[in-house]
């Protein structure tokens, strides 16, 4: 049987054009919860250490947090959320998602109870925009 060869040329733009939109779907899909913008305090705490950073958003699965320094990718980190001044601080767990810019850290909620989830929940609804 003969080997069968195929050459062609690849279009360099074209392959990257359709990278980059295979992405954008991509972290598209891992945001299944809406994002609210809005700067909150949020203490974290790393091993020994601990750090007073703020929000840049909040979603009920997230947080982006701007700080000045930063826990490594794939970090568990402690959570204190506080939304407002008038409720009561959120717990949880988290870990370091991604590392942005070098001075922010998108930190996924890995363990929230169910009070704490509720109040995240009610201070985040009233701010979703509609679309």
């Amino acid at each position: 049987m003969p080997a069968f060869s195929y050459t062609s040329h690849i279009d360099k733009d074209r392959l990257l054009k359709l990278l980059r939109a295979t992405q954008g779907v991509m972290e598209h899909e891992r945001r299944r919860t809406r994002r609210v913008r809005i700067p909150s305090k949020v203490g974290l705490k790393f091993g020994k250490e601990e750090l007073e950073d703020e929000t840049i958003d909040v979603s009920m699965s997230g947080l982006l947090v701007r700080a000045p320094r930063i826990a490594p990718g794939g970090s568990s980190l402690g959570i204190c959320l506080q939304p407002s001044d008038r409720m009561r601080p959120i717990a949880a767990i988290g870990s370091v998602a991604r590392i942005l810019n070098g001075n922010q850290m998108g930190i996924q909620l890995d363990q929230l109870s169910v009070s704490d989830s509720e109040i995240l929940q009610e201070f985040l609804l009233p701010l979703v925009p509609m679309e």
